[in-house]
């Protein structure tokens, strides 16, 4: 059954939204360098509003284990989302049913990990840039756990997306924009509205 984590989430409105829509997650970005940047204690005070069914993720580049961990108690998230250089034995240390592990291009065996995330391979960029990820590399991750699928989905390819590559679950973040970190309420409803058919819970 697909899933889908809205990811770059800014503000309470754009999180509500996307709960009423039935997200299985949402991710909050807290990496400085993103335009889509939120501390942790911002994102605590969206978190601590929202349904604790649904998963909050706390999205890192080549963060230090004090560092997330100081993260997590801030924000209240539930995962950690690796985007930089990190290491299998990080992933160790954190629990690796806590750690989605995101790639850009082809993804390395971590391990049994939460989930792995693969993205479009954009030279100096962690994400987020709006990108198609290499569907057949995204597909061959599967081999070593659940598939998060990113990369430039947006309401007119997310169909395509699900029906070739058959995720775990799909992550959204400037596709559904109509500016950096602000989410576009009719973007969002007609991406969900497009897959309806296609998810299950």
């Amino acid at each position: 059954m697909v899933k889908v984590k809205v990811c770059g989430i800014t503000n309470f409105e754009d999180a509500k939204l996307a709960c009423d829509l039935w997200a299985y997650a949402l991710g909050f970005i807290f990496y400085a360098k993103s335009p889509r940047y939120i501390t942790p204690q911002d994102a605590g005070a969206i978190i601590k509003h929202l349904p604790s069914e649904v998963k909050k993720v706390g999205v890192f580049v080549n963060a230090s284990y004090d560092e997330l961990i100081e993260a997590k108690e801030q924000s209240g998230i539930d995962l950690f989302q690796l985007h930089g250089d990190e290491t299998i034995e990080l992933c160790e240390k954190l629990g690796r049913d806590n750690v989605i592990k995101a790639f850009r291009g082809q993804a390395q065996d971590y391990g049994d990990l939460f989930a792995y995330l693969v993205d479009a391979d954009v030279k100096g960029e962690y994400g987020g840039t709006g990108k198609t990820c290499d569907w057949d590399k995204a597909i061959k991750a599967k081999d070593y756990g659940n598939l998060i699928l990113s990369g430039g989905l947006n309401p007119d390819n997310i169909k395509s997306a699900i029906n070739e590559v058959e995720p775990f679950a799909v992550d959204v973040s400037s596709g559904l924009e109509k500016s950096h970190g602000i989410k576009d309420k009719a973007k969002m409803i007609s991406f969900f509205e497009n897959i309806k058919g296609e998810i299950n819970g």
